[in-house]
């Protein structure tokens, strides 16, 4: 992106950044040493943000650069789309356009739209899962809290520079490296707290993965974590142990409604830290540059897991060192998603099962194999897809745990890694958020009709599918 010929206007984005930190124009113009009445002209998109302006907003407000100068939010909007779609309000016809306007112009109302349409779905939801249980089915589980938590990651882009730097002091003063972890940390705990560690066999554990009993002052591991996950349970309470008041200071910042919003933030938040210390930020990313992102060789170097090591490339938002932003995805053979992170990449809807198209699905069928895909979303965006399914051993009574987790990048940052090499002259597969949002109507993997389009059904004509075809009206 060239800031110098660009003309940017981000006047609402910038509005809201003042708002969020409760400064008034006169405090905000002085931070960026501007006048009040120019700030309020930027702010009204009477004047484009200059190259200039952009670095001291990126400076003063902690955020990544890009964030101002990309253009619309892309999850706001797929929210809006999802949200206009509805039933409710499908009626009114509010075309991409429109909802990238007011998503652009007016954030907060935006933003209010689509709360109110997720609190709409999930008092549905609610509804319905009370009346199954009344009948003697049986109730699911509400994503409620966790959508919060995960709205709440995405502001800030999967980045806490306050946690970055509590872990790397942590991680120097202990002289932390990949061969010595897992004996300080434990002796950590004995000196700091009087904690022993210790492994237990499954049914002792009550088929918890780790438990802390204050009581005995134990710090209680199953024998079933591996080799990488036990560095990394010691390192998460020992956050919660010795860096409460940061964890504490970033939970306040989210500004949650209710108390297990926050216990489940909180616990992320931990396990960032956790994270943090065991690759430290400018070592990670000076070595996934130099390997091109090369993931396998970043589990090695720092014993991590897949997961973990996807994880933390998430996290690559200094503006001061950013990395390549990836998002991330975590889900289960039953297209369940249990961690997701947009990082300001790729948009999610909130509600229905992933395309089938994407290799999420086809990952399961070769487990620990690395598959490569590149994709493109209906308003032609085009991605990197890294995706490989993992296990973890289940009780002796349960089949191993298990779920792919797909890593990627918009396809412009992609030749920065080594998974493009073998893509670049491969066509993306067209690929949709989910069937209820997605255009593409002659689509033989659909399992919904699209909440975006009246079908036009043929009884003289067979489609591909149940619900595709190649009319519409």
């Amino acid at each position: 992106m060239d800031l110098q010929n660009e003309k940017i206007f981000a006047g609402a984005r910038l509005r809201r950044l003042r708002r969020e930190r409760s400064l008034t124009q006169a405090d905000a113009a002085d931070m960026l040493g501007l006048s009040p009445s120019y700030l309020n002209l930027l702010e009204r998109n009477q004047r484009p943000l200059t190259a200039r302006v952009l670095l001291a907003v990126a400076a003063a407000f902690d955020i990544d650069v890009r964030s101002l100068a990309e253009g619309s939010d892309r999850q706001l909007v797929t929210d809006l789309e999802a949200a206009a779609a509805d039933p409710a309000l499908a009626a009114l016809e509010l075309d991409r356009t429109e909802l990238t306007d007011l998503a652009e112009t007016q954030p907060r109302a935006a933003e209010a739209l689509t709360k109110l349409h997720q609190a709409y779905r999930n008092a549905s939801e609610s509804s319905a899962d009370l009346a199954a249980q009344l009948e003697g089915g049986e109730r699911a589980g509400r994503m409620n809290e966790t959508e919060a938590v995960r709205n709440a990651l995405d502001q800030r882009h999967n980045f806490f520079p306050a946690l970055e730097d509590a872990a790397e002091r942590f991680g120097s003063r202990l002289k932390l490296h990949v061969d010595n972890r897992s004996t300080v940390l434990e002796e950590r705990l004995k000196a700091e707290h009087g904690i022993v560690v210790r492994t237990f066999e499954d049914d002792i554990m009550g088929r918890a993965r780790q438990r802390l009993d204050f009581h005995t002052r134990r710090l209680m591991l199953s024998d079933r974590l591996s080799a990488n996950a036990r560095p990394m349970q010691m390192a998460t309470t020992l956050a919660l142990l010795e860096h409460a008041d940061v964890l504490d200071a970033e939970v306040a910042a989210a500004g949650f409604e209710t108390k297990i919003e926050e216990a489940l933030y909180r616990n992320g938040l931990a396990r960032y830290f956790a994270g943090a210390v065991l690759a430290p930020y400018e070592a990670f990313l000076t070595l996934a540059e130099k390997s091109r992102y090369d993931i396998d060789r970043l589990q090695r170097r720092f014993g991590l897991s897949f997961e973990t090591a996807c994880h933390r490339l998430t996290t690559l938002h200094d503006p001061r060192q950013p990395g390549i932003p990836f998002f991330m995805v975590r889900m289960d053979p039953a297209g369940n998603v249990s961690k997701r992170f947009g990082g300001g990449v790729l948009p999610f809807a909130r509600s229905g099962g992933s395309c089938p198209k994407w290799t999420l699905s086809e990952a399961f069928r070769a487990p620990e194999k690395l598959l490569t895909q590149r994709f493109a979303l209906p308003d032609n965006s085009e991605y990197l897809s890294i995706a490989r399914a993992v296990s973890r051993p289940g009780s002796a009574q349960e089949l191993p745990v298990m779920h792919v987790i797909a890593v990627g990048c918009e396809w412009g940052r992609a030749e920065e890694t080594i998974y493009a090499d073998a893509l670049s002259r491969t066509p993306p597969t067209p690929v949709g958020l989910t069937c209820r949002l997605c255009e593409r109507e002659a689509c033989a993997h659909r399992a919904f009709p699209s909440m975006q389009r009246e079908m036009n059904i043929n009884p003289w004509r067979q489609a591909a599918g149940p619900y595709a075809s190649d009319e519409h009206i």
